[in-house]
């Protein structure tokens, strides 16, 4: 996996020479840059994920009838729920993609931020408000406490906007449960991959509004 963190840490050089380029040679900037720059290569899976999301939704009433007739027969109920998303062309692991897509992508920067050799004499660059990006802070500074707060905030703001108005009692113990997980881990790694994270989350609300409006004006024609 070498050659991945190698690409990385190419990547972020070239997008820290634009930042100076403009006028803002900092890490963070180039950080930023990477998350729009990942999250626009990945719009058409995102697209898909909340167009499959947002399908679901609207079969949960369909979906708990077939499980009430066939409440007794497990299986029976999971077939028939299947057909049911075939029938809708529906594909319920559709949301896991973007997720799976970024796995990789988080584990190259964690790495590389991990052992990062800057370039030429940007003593000062990997500092971003106040943030030495390749620093673990953990829970000892109030300050450096921001990050983990945007990250929980940034991540209950996206799952709300995701499913709004869910019944399902894991989901909305996962719509707690979430933004705290990730506020621990953003302490627990070094400060520019929080600010990854953050910046993931805040382009995600964008995008997820921008897609829920899309998906919404498609669904008025179709009636």
């Amino acid at each position: 996996m070498n050659i991945v963190v190698d690409g990385m840490t190419s990547l972020l050089n070239i997008l820290y020479s634009f930042s100076a380029s403009v006028g803002f040679p900092n890490y963070g900037v180039a950080i930023i840059l990477l998350t729009m720059l990942i999250k626009t290569l990945i719009y058409p899976l995102t697209y898909k994920q909340m167009a499959s999301m947002r399908k679901t939704i609207e079969l949960q009433p369909k979906i708990k009838a077939i499980q009430e007739k066939h409440k007794g027969d497990k299986e029976k109920a999971n077939a028939g729920v299947m057909e049911l998303y075939k029938e809708h062309k529906v594909n319920p692991m559709g949301g896991c993609l973007p997720i799976v897509v970024q796995l990789p992508i988080f584990w190259a920067l964690y790495s590389t931020l991990r052992n990062f050799s800057y370039e030429g004499s940007a003593t000062a660059a990997h500092w971003f408000l106040g943030f030495d990006l390749t620093k673990i802070y953990g829970f000892t500074s109030p300050y450096h406490l921001l990050l983990p707060i945007f990250a929980a905030l940034t991540t209950y703001l996206q799952s709300k906007i995701t499913n709004p108005n869910t019944s399902d009692p894991t989901q909305k113990t996962m719509l707690y449960v979430m933004p705290v997980f990730f506020a621990y881990i953003s302490a627990t790694v070094p400060a520019g991959l929080a600010l990854y994270w953050v910046t993931m989350n805040v382009v995600s609300i964008f995008q997820q509004l921008y897609i829920n409006r899309r998906l919404a004006s498609q669904s008025m024609k179709a009636i």
